[in-house]
């Protein structure tokens, strides 16, 4: 499942990332990398961006780019 499939409030873990190869390296440099534990905060207020937090530090980002992330729910 993606991401954005965990409802707020709800961890997950990240499984991998799919997705072309700058996206990929985008994301990786900010630290989503397999293993990582996720937590899904919340959403702006029409939906996109989505907050999330992890490695302890928080991270909008956009729909779009998150649903390439797969997590399976912790």
């Amino acid at each position: 499942m993606s991401v954005i499939d965990l409802k707020p409030g709800i961890k997950g873990t990240i499984n991998y990332i799919k997705g072309d190869d700058k996206l990929v390296k985008r994301l990786l440099a900010l630290g989503f990398i397999e293993g990582t534990e996720i937590f899904f905060k919340n959403t702006a207020p029409f939906g996109d961006p989505v907050i999330l937090n992890l490695r302890g530090f928080d991270l909008a980002i956009r729909k779009k780019d998150a649903k390439h992330i797969h997590v399976r729910e912790a």
